[in-house]
């Protein structure tokens, strides 16, 4: 289970979110490349970004810093918000990203999601974000009558990379993850799936170690290391000494 640090990006600054509401926004000091850098020297494998605005208006606001981010770092980047076209997809690879999240786009146009997987194998991550099981899309303002497991079972059956699947009643709340609900998903799909909201300790990372064996891939972390609750070297030291034996199953991100 990989531990990937998140850059959200609004107007080109780090921010955090409350459960996705855009008024209860946290700018942080440190430039996003400058945040991206000190975190590889913690020893992050990967980086997740999500581009705020674009997420809210479908328009790329910050690829100034996409650049300067891919530029510093040497390890891969997996980017999100307001990818909904080919040309945006083939624009961030021409980047340097290493893969993007459909998010918004996949829900409203399965066939786009199946012809670029199968365009670009493993370079495609599908983004779910659900509040109570459901379905939100949008940059998280409308919320739809889906299930995020029909979603997860449809998808299974293309090309991509993985799932990052994200519990939006506890994203940024520092108050611990939705465990069922990873464990559904998890249950259901043989793609790798990255967890994503509610960390606010090294207890919490712990106990998703739990559901390593069942093909949980990663963990996304943002709130609880801009605010120092514990850091990435801090995190992967202990997470390597107290993991369960158990082999998690291999597949392939």
């Amino acid at each position: 289970m990989k531990l990937i640090p998140a850059i959200d990006l609004m107007n080109g600054k780090c921010v955090r979110l409350v459960k996705g509401d855009f008024n209860k926004r946290k700018d942080f000091s440190k430039e996003p490349h400058e945040q991206a850098k000190y975190w590889e020297k913690e020893g992050a494998k990967c980086i997740h970004i999500v581009d705020l605005d674009a997420a809210k208006t479908g328009i790329p606001a910050n690829d100034h810093s996409i650049k300067k981010i891919i530029n510093e770092v040497n390890i891969p980047i997996q980017i999100g918000g307001g990818i909904r076209s080919v040309e945006r997809i083939e624009q961030l690879l021409s980047y340097g990203i290493d893969k993007v999240i459909m998010g918004t786009s996949a829900i409203e146009d399965k066939e786009l999601v199946k012809d670029l997987s199968s365009k670009y194998p493993k370079k495609i991550i599908i983004g779910i974000d659900a509040k109570d099981g459901r379905v939100s899309t949008r940059g998280w303002l409308r919320q739809s009558d889906v299930l995020a497991t029909d979603l997860v079972k449809e998808f299974s059956y293309f090309k991509i990379s993985s799932f990052v699947v994200t519990d939006i009643n506890t994203d940024g709340t520092l108050e611990g993850t939705n465990e069922v609900f990873i464990k559904k998903i998890l249950e259901i799909t043989d793609i790798p799936v990255i967890a994503s909201g509610g960390v606010g300790s090294i207890s919490d990372l712990l106990s998703l170690t739990r559901l390593e064996h069942y093909g949980l891939y990663g963990v996304i972390v943002g709130k609880a290391l801009y605010e120092n609750k514990f850091t990435i070297k801090e995190a992967n030291n202990i997470l390597n000494k107290e993991r369960k034996n158990d082999i998690p199953i291999n597949k392939d991100y």
